[in-house]
């Protein structure tokens, strides 16, 4: 009676935990795309809001803090036009949530249009009741690149 009673306790404590980190999961691929729509519309508002004060941003051209990344998508330094998301992973260790994004961006670049294939990896920390970038990171890939589940 005892061992039925302790597996199936193990097995609740494992179904909780299984669906909490689904619910996470989702969560975090819900804020990414919200993310990037904010990206294309230059909403620098909410942007300021998940971009963690201490956040990075690695592009092709360089990498700059938070307070740039907002200036450039403000000014549409780099207007990221759209983001095709054609596959997505995420992993989550406690307060934190690595995200990885194979993606197609449009983006509009020192006056010209231009279109890459990226693997963008996101990095995410639990302050609060919400989930901050801390750091954002574009990696140029083929387009028949496929991220690893």
């Amino acid at each position: 009676m005892k061992t039925r009673f302790i597996s199936l306790f193990v097995f609740v404590i494992g179904v909780t935990t299984f669906a909490q980190d689904a619910a996470v999961k989702q969560e975090i691929e819900k804020l990414s795309q919200a993310k990037w729509q904010w990206m294309a519309d230059k909403n620098t508002e909410e942007l300021d809001k998940v971009f963690h004060e201490k956040s990075k941003f690695v592009h092709m051209s360089g990498s700059w803090k938070k307070d740039r990344e907002l200036e450039i998508i403000k000014t549409g330094s780099i207007w990221y036009k759209q983001a095709d998301v054609h596959d997505v992973a995420v992993e989550v260790f406690g307060d934190t949530a690595v995200l990885w994004n194979r993606i197609t961006l449009m983006a509009h670049v020192r006056g010209n249009d231009v279109s890459n294939e990226f693997t963008v990896t996101e990095v995410y920390k639990r302050e609060g009741d919400n989930w901050q970038l801390l750091a954002l990171t574009f990696s140029s890939v083929r387009d028949t690149h496929e991220i690893s589940h």
